[in-house]
C-alpha cells in the first residue's frame, strides 16, 4: 500500500511547481512504494517523471547510470517533506547516493524515447550464462504475446522475453521460471540491471504456488518439461494463451499434439529467419526458430 495519499501528492506537486520551471502538466507521476512499478523503463520513455519513493533504494542512481541514464537531471530536496531548498544534479553525479527517506524527486530525461521499444539490443542484457535470441526475433515474439499493460505473464527459460514482458506489462506481474542455477543468477542480474520490480524468479513451476499471480499468457522454450508446463498452466488458467519457441525438429513435430492433448488449440505456426551482413560483408544467418501460438478452452466450431 502506498504511503503517499492525495494530500501529500498535491503538496509535493505544489513544491515542485513553486521551485522549478518544469511543465508539470506533461510530467508522468510514478509511485514506486505500493505497486511493482518499473522506474527505469518509465524514465527511459518520459521526458519528466515525478517519482514518489520510500527509503529502500540504495542503488537506484547507480543502476540508472549503468543503463545509460547518466545525463538525466534530478531535482530533489534533502528531507522527506515538500519544503526547504531545492537541489538539482546530473544523475551521473549522484551514482554513489541512494534514497534512504520517503520523498519525491523529479527526473528529467532529455533523451527519452516516448514510445516503448521492442527488441532491446542484446548488449544491454547481463552477459551471464545465456545466449539471447536476436532482437528482431524477440520483437516478433513480443508481437505474438500481444501483452496488455495489466497482463500477468509466465516466462519459462526466456530471460530476455521476461525483461521485455515486464516492461510492456508494466501494471502486471511476470513469473520467470529458470531451472538452471546459472540462468537463475543471470535473470536476477537482468532484473537489477533494468530496475524491474514486477518480476518473480522461481526455479520450478510444477505445483503452481498460490503466491504467484495467475498468468494470462505464457511464453515457453520447448524442453522435456513442456508437457508438464502446459498441463500446469491450463490447470491454473483454463483460458490461457501460450507462445512456444523451439529450434529443435524433435519438438517442432510434437508440439501440436501436446497442445491438443492439453486442451489448447494451435492458432498459428510460423518460422522466423534473420540474416545480417557482418563486418566483413559476409552474410550471418541467425538461428531460425519455430513459433507456436495457442489458445486454451477454445470455442468449438
Amino acid at each position: 500500500m502506498s504511503i503517499f495519499n492525495n494530500e501529500s501528492i498535491l503538496a509535493w506537486l505544489k513544491y515542485f511547481s513553486d521551485n522549478t520551471d518544469i511543465d508539470l502538466a506533461s510530467t508522468r507521476i510514478l509511485d514506486i512504494t505500493g505497486d511493482n512499478k518499473n522506474l527505469m523503463a518509465t524514465v527511459q520513455t518520459n521526458k519528466s517523471v515525478l517519482v514518489f519513493t520510500d527509503g529502500n533504494h540504495p542503488e537506484v542512481f547507480y543502476n540508472m547510470w549503468d543503463n545509460g541514464l547518466g545525463d538525466c537531471e534530478v531535482w530533489y530536496n534533502e528531507g522527506s517533506e515538500p519544503e526547504g531548498k531545492m537541489k538539482h544534479n546530473l544523475l551521473s553525479e549522484m551514482i554513489d547516493r541512494g534514497v534512504n527517506v520517503s520523498a519525491a524527486m523529479l527526473i528529467l530525461n532529455p533523451d527519452a524515447r516516448t514510445t516503448y521499444r521492442t527488441g532491446i539490443d542484446n548488449s544491454l542484457f547481463s552477459p551471464g550464462s545465456i545466449r539471447y535470441v536476436a532482437p528482431e526475433i524477440r520483437a516478433v515474439i513480443m508481437n505474438k504475446l500481444d501483452l496488455d499493460e495489466g497482463d500477468n505473464v509466465c516466462v519459462v527459460s526466456g530471460e530476455s522475453i521476461a525483461v521485455e514482458a515486464a516492461i510492456a506489462a508494466r501494471r502486471g506481474k511476470v513469473v520467470a521460471v529458470e531451472y538452471k542455477d546459472g540462468d537463475f543468477q543471470t535473470m536476477e542480474e537482468n532484473v537489477l540491471r533494468f530496475g524491474l520490480r514486477n518480476v518473480s524468479i522461481v526455479s520450478d513451476m510444477e505445483g503452481w504456488s498460490s503466491k504467484w499471480p495467475v498468468p494470462d499468457v505464457a511464453f515457453l522454450v520447448a524442453s522435456p518439461k513442456l508437457d508438464m508446463e502446459l498441463r500446469t498452466l491450463v490447470a491454473v488458467n483454463p483460458r490461457i494463451r501460450v507462445v512456444i519457441y523451439t529450434l529443435e525438429f524433435n519438438y517442432m513435430s510434437r508440439i501440436p499434439g501436446m497442445l491438443w492433448d492439453n486442451g489448447i488449440r494451435p492458432t498459428e505456426i510460423m518460422q522466423l529467419e534473420v540474416s545480417k551482413v557482418g563486418r566483413r560483408d559476409e552474410i550471418e544467418v541467425q538461428p531460425a526458430p519455430w513459433i507456436f501460438s495457442g489458445q486454451a478452452n477454445f470455442d468449438e466450431d
